[in-house]
């Protein structure tokens, strides 16, 4: 095989070649082997000469009468034996194995089928193939669909993610993404999440981002220095990326991420998401998207634990200008976001019924998802989550009744809730069992007091000598000024 560098030919056989190609298809009609010899023997000379057009039609004309002559084990035979020749041009097997992946679905059975695409994967195996490994992705992923459609999960999955399809050079990046995109979902589909995950970092949002509106003249101007910019690739530069309106691409993306999220209870990645999709032009110009995924974003933001991050975001989505939308969950939104207490029964009450019309929650496990009763406990569980951090705010010291009456729970339940925001961090509380107190004030050591009192006195002494100078300003003022009753 050839280093893959085009040479200028020796001898150009394109005469012998338009001679010999038609009488070789003639002669195929009555004898298929002596069809096939007589382009062999000029295909040797043709290939010795380094004269790529004319090997590469000679290629493609050996395959294509072995395939009109129905014989498909002779086919896979030649094109074994074709790829493996002495110094065979690179190019010319890229072109070859181009043309017999386009026999594949011409094949009369399913057996004919896979034994050409397991000739094609054996030629376009190996790193000295790397010149055909698009082709190779393109034959693997028809492999995997046909595992897929008899059912085989796992078999397609395996086959389809041996790929490393972000290191194909030569490949654009749209095809890229749907690889990837396609290994993901078999992964979810068989049940591998850690493998999605793993495979679904592969892809960069950044050619998801929001591309500012261009002018026609603008359009006009790119596509002309694209099309200089193609005129002067060589053949071994990566093509030309494309100007691609990808949102079918990102929607799929952060579906997937978003089931993966959905998966772990991550809600805060979900909203996240979520997030990303509204930000996307089609979907603001759909009002029942639209809808939906506001919806989802007050929710999932409303169900992930606090913490500053998920503070910053719940504040930021209540000040987005399209709540108005979705009225109900803006007014659900707008009780976290401010210092008051909210008795669950009422919430429950009033909203529950709502939310429930929803596939993110049901009031009971007997849902079709059954992570959508979890998350109506989990809302549950910050708004009792709220309410706790509400009554650490307002209160240094409370009695547990008072606290089960505050929070609509029992004693134990009470504790429960305390006792994980004090592991979180989040509130600082000590519960004394025997008197039944409960003290949100933190215990200050002999430093801080020191420290405290220091900065009192020194703002104490700041006023002082404040006052001093506005004293002397007036006493000197009252010098200069004249003595009332002073006769002139």
């Amino acid at each position: 095989m050839s280093d893959g560098r085009i040479m200028k030919p020796d001898k150009d056989f394109t005469k012998e070649a338009d001679k010999q190609i038609p009488e070789a298809e003639e002669l195929a009609k009555n004898n298929v082997q002596s069809a096939i010899e007589k382009l062999s023997l000029l295909e040797k000379h043709t290939r010795q000469a380094s004269d790529l057009a004319s090997t590469s039609r000679l290629l493609v004309a050996i395959v294509t009468i072995c395939k009109d002559s129905g014989d498909w084990g002779l086919l896979n035979e030649q094109v074994l034996l074709l790829s493996k020749k002495h110094g065979q041009l690179k190019q010319a097997i890229t072109k070859m194995v181009q043309v017999v992946m386009g026999f594949i679905d011409e094949a009369p059975s399913q057996p004919a089928k896979l034994s050409v695409i397991e000739t094609l994967r054996t030629v376009t195996e190996g790193k000295a193939s790397i010149f055909v490994e698009v082709e190779r992705a393109r034959v693997t992923r028809i492999l995997s669909d046909m595992k897929k459609e008899q059912g085989d999960l796992d078999a397609a999955a395996n086959i389809l993610c041996e790929l490393q399809v972000e290191t194909f050079g030569s490949m654009e990046r749209r095809e890229k993404t749907e690889f990837i995109l396609e290994q993901v979902s078999l992964c979810i589909e068989k049940g591998d999440w850690t493998q999605a995950g793993i495979l679904s970092r592969k892809i960069g949002t950044k050619q998801f981002n929001r591309k500012p509106t261009r002018t026609s003249e603008q359009i006009e101007k790119d596509n002309k220095e694209r099309e200089v910019k193609e005129k002067n690739r060589s053949a071994d530069d990566p093509p030309i990326e494309k100007e691609d309106d990808v949102t079918d691409l990102k929607l799929r993306y952060y579906e997937q991420q978003i089931t993966l999220a959905k998966h772990e209870d991550k809600y805060l990645d979900v909203c996240k998401h979520y997030r990303q999709v509204l930000d996307t032009e089609s979907v603001e110009k759909n009002p029942d998207q639209l809808h939906a995924v506001l919806q989802r974003v007050i929710y999932y933001v409303i169900l992930a634990p606090y913490n500053n991050e998920q503070s910053d975001l719940l504040h930021r989505t209540n000040i987005e200008t399209r709540n108005n939308l979705v009225p109900t969950e803006a007014t659900l939104l707008k009780l976290f976001t401010v210092p008051e207490l909210m008795r669950w029964p009422i919430v429950a009450e009033k909203f529950g019924p709502h939310l429930c019309t929803t596939d993110v929650f049901a009031s009971t496990s007997s849902s079709s998802d059954p992570k959508a009763h979890n998350r109506f406990l989990d809302l549950r569980k910050r708004v009792i989550e709220h309410n706790v951090r509400v009554i650490a705010k307002y209160y240094t010291r409370i009695s547990m009744p008072r606290l089960c009456q505050l929070l609509d729970l029992e004693g134990e339940e009470t504790e429960k809730y305390i006792s994980e925001l004090v592991t979180a961090k989040t509130v600082y509380a000590k519960i004394d069992r025997p008197a039944k107190v409960v003290s949100f004030a933190k215990t200050r050591d002999a430093d801080d007091v020191l420290n405290e009192w220091s900065g009192s006195m020194r703002s104490l002494l700041g006023l002082l000598e404040r006052i001093d100078h506005l004293i002397t300003k007036e006493e000197m003022m009252a010098r200069i000024m004249p003595r009332e009753g002073k006769v002139h």
